[in-house]
């Protein structure tokens, strides 16, 4: 299979090679008058070692193609959350403090990469309109938290919380807030002005589990005394979706996310760069002509680069176990920091693909939270297609304390598989054929293979596809490793 690797050039007069003659020191790029030099941004003249009008035009054109290239995938977490904010808002029509309830697949078939086994709730807050915020959980079997802009997590509540499942009431302050004294309260200091909270019922009867989210409460630490009951609004299969544009309009949604928003310390270079692409606290986003044509070409770009940041992954530590395809989905660290620099390219990988953060989707909890592997190949290094069949084996005693559960995505879109069979998933808790020494065969293709048992996904002809590998509460064999997931293998 061929495949085209985009490479992005940080660099521009690096990659210049000079028609002229280069000094000792090779400073082929202080070639003097009249020389010409042939890039791969096109030829590039010099007058008197000024490069011409019409260079200079080109050379700020490069310059703001690769800037807004390098802000795209940096810009993934907070455009993903931006735009589940505006879907909910706008498309599923709940309002900030009310709570969106996220049933089954024609709830969740808009979003990125979403279970299809738990119910999910998310409530949208901001500080600086609503005040601060708080929370009461309930006790119960529940995973989730309160995340800033950036899709860092502010605190896990309910089973992964300092809660620890038994519920309690947390406290969420505005950017620059000093800690307060509130007895009965978990205090913390968001620091974005933007705000969200998600999380799952883990109870395994849907009705129990949506039951216990809706104890939730949400309200502001001013009403406090006499808090106004929580709206609870159903999805109920409204069309939706919050799809990360592939045009101009990723950079619109950049812009409207950050203008309220506190520079942090990290991202000063980027907001530097962000100016020259018009984005600048206080003015209105309102790119050129000339503007708006890089910006298209940057945002497609960048969507590819993303993509294969995601799927052919890069950097250190992304498989599981030597020899096998599957790798860690999540790799991102709460603060999104590794030792010596941010990690603009796990997170481009997680938030490509994925919403949410939190100490318990990091998959490092014994007994507690989720594991999530995902590969997009098979077990021959072929990518994953809709055309073929293939079979999964699922060796017996599977290292989940809770269950576990096979999903498939578009690997366009992101979003769940859906066919006339309905959701592309499989879980433990659905009645499957187990083999005679506990292990699960499944089975994947457009049309069910002769040898298949009812194990069987649909997948879509001319789509590509990959799986994400769910476990819930994973269990010591899956931490040391004595227990493996079988590669997915093409059924000629």
């Amino acid at each position: 299979m061929k495949r085209i690797l985009v490479i992005l050039s940080v660099g521009i007069l690096a990659a210049c090679q000079p028609t002229g003659s280069k000094n000792e020191a090779g400073a082929g790029t202080r070639a003097a008058g009249g020389d010409k030099l042939s890039t791969r941004i096109g030829n590039l003249s010099l007058e008197s070692g000024y490069p011409s009008l019409e260079s200079v035009d080109k050379l700020y054109d490069e310059r703001d193609f690769q800037r807004a290239c390098i802000i795209h995938n940096w810009g993934l977490p907070m455009v993903g959350f931006h735009a589940l904010h505006l879907a909910q808002r706008d498309q599923i029509g709940v309002k900030d403090g009310e709570v969106s309830v996220f049933r089954d697949l024609n709830d969740k078939k808009g979003m990125l990469t979403p279970n299809i086994t738990t119910v999910y709730a998310f409530c949208f807050w901001n500080l600086a309109e609503k005040g601060a915020l708080v929370v009461e959980a309930p006790a119960g079997l529940i995973a989730g938290g309160v995340l800033d802009l950036w899709q860092q997590p502010i605190t896990d509540i309910g089973q992964t919380g300092p809660d620890k499942g038994a519920g309690g009431k947390y406290l969420i302050l505005p950017p620059g807030s000093q800690p307060i004294s509130a007895p009965g309260y978990r205090v913390f200091v968001s620091p974005t002005v933007q705000i969200w909270f998600g999380t799952r019922g883990l109870d395994p009867d849907p009705a129990k589990a949506e039951a216990t989210l809706r104890q939730h409460k949400f309200y502001a630490w001013a009403d406090r005394a006499k808090p106004a009951p929580t709206t609870f609004i159903p999805v109920a299969g409204k069309p939706w979706n919050s799809e990360h544009p592939s045009d101009s309009r990723y950079f619109k949604l950049v812009a409207e996310a950050l203008m309220n928003e506190p520079v942090q310390t990290r991202d000063r270079v980027i907001a530097a760069m962000l100016v020259s692409l018009g984005i600048e606290k206080g003015k209105p986003f309102q790119p050129n002509e000339r503007l708006t044509k890089i910006l298209d070409q940057a945002a497609m770009l960048g969507e590819l680069t993303a993509r294969a940041n995601a799927y052919e992954k890069r950097f250190t530590g992304a498989k599981v176990w030597d020899g096998k395809k599957w790798e860690y989905a999540n790799m991102v660290e709460l603060n999104q920091e590794d030792t010596n620099y941010t990690q603009i390219d796990q997170r481009a990988s997680w938030f490509y693909e994925a919403i949410g953060n939190s100490t318990g989707m990091q998959g490092r909890i014994l007994g507690f939270g989720q594991a999530y592997l995902e590969t997009s190949k098979d077990k021959a290094g072929n990518w994953l297609l809709g055309a073929k069949n293939y079979r999964i084996h699922i060796p017996a005693n599977v290292p989940a304390k809770q269950f576990w559960s096979i999903t498939l995505y578009d690997n366009v879109l992101r979003n769940p598989v859906i066919t006339d069979q309905g959701s592309a998933d499989i879980s433990s808790r659905k009645d499957i054929a187990v083999n005679a020494d506990g292990s699960v065969d499944i089975y994947f293709g457009p049309s069910k293979p002769a040898s298949a048992n009812k194990n069987y996904i649909k997948t879509i002809a001319g789509k590509g596809w990959f799986p994400y590998f769910r476990f819930y509460g994973p269990s010591e064999a899956y931490f040391d490793k004595t227990w493996q997931l079988e590669d997915i293998e093409e059924i000629k």
